[in-house]
């Protein structure tokens, strides 16, 4: 009985923080897979990001719209939330069930509607319009950290989507080539790191945080030796390829 009583407490407990987090991710990734709603937000997302680096926002600016895209996944996945919380007590029609769930798809309309005041404050104003017609490379923002937060964020969401649908793979029973999403993260910033700072000792503290992370990934046979190269180099040649365009201008 004991003995029972302790794997249902590890089922409804973390047990660390490594626990937290994978369960975390788990979250995002149900959403991600379940939920069509979360999924066009995400590419939303990812076409926001691109089109802030035409634009020359301060960092007040930009950081009212990452808050504003990030918001409104947030709510869609409290949403989603909320909903299998009372499907799973009641299956049947009740007022309040309906209540529950009217409020959550109401929090989503209102933060969708703060998303959409932000954008339109940042990107139909009449001074950055008068000069879209100008150079587009001209409109592509000259801070390093914003191209490095915006590649930061897309790498995020492409690891969230690649996740998804191998996991989607996964459960069809297809063998499936499974690319480290930790270590396109470490990578990815690894690389921003460096072409921020240029400092040898940072960067050589970084690589060695990565290649623990990829010693990680091979341990217990979670990653094969291919799949973290694979998948250190998609890490920083994405990095790369956003920030080529600043590099090119300097």
């Amino acid at each position: 009985m004991k003995k029972q009583r302790k794997k249902e407490d590890k089922k409804l407990h973390n047990s660390n923080f490594m626990d937290a987090c994978n369960n975390a991710v788990n979250g995002i990734l149900y959403a991600t897979t379940t939920q069509s709603n979360v999924r066009k937000q995400l590419v939303i997302a990812v076409t926001v990001m691109l089109l802030s680096l035409f634009y020359n926002f301060t960092t007040s600016e930009f950081l009212c719209l990452t808050f504003a895209v990030f918001m409104v996944i947030f709510a869609e996945m409290m949403n989603t939330a909320i909903e299998t919380v009372v499907d799973l007590y009641t299956d049947q029609y009740h007022p309040k069930a309906k209540i529950a769930k009217d409020v959550a798809a109401g929090a989503v309309v209102l933060v969708a509607l703060n998303a959409c005041v932000v954008a339109y404050f940042l990107f139909f104003r009449e001074t950055e319009l008068s000069e879209v017609g100008k150079t587009i490379l001209d409109h592509v923002i000259a801070s390093p950290m914003h191209i490095t937060f915006v590649g930061i964020i897309l790498v995020v969401i492409g690891i969230l989507a690649g996740k998804a649908y191998l996991g989607k793979k996964a459960t069809e029973g297809k063998r499936i080539f499974n690319p480290s999403g930790q270590t396109i993260l470490a990578f990815a910033i690894l690389t921003a790191i460096w072409l921020n700072t240029r400092n040898i000792i940072v960067f050589a503290l970084a690589l060695i945080l990565s290649l623990i992370v990829i010693g990680n990934r091979m341990r217990n046979d979670t990653h094969s030796f291919a799949e973290v190269i694979y998948s250190s180099t998609m890490g920083v040649l994405v990095i790369l390829l956003i920030y080529g365009i600043t590099i090119f201008r300097m």
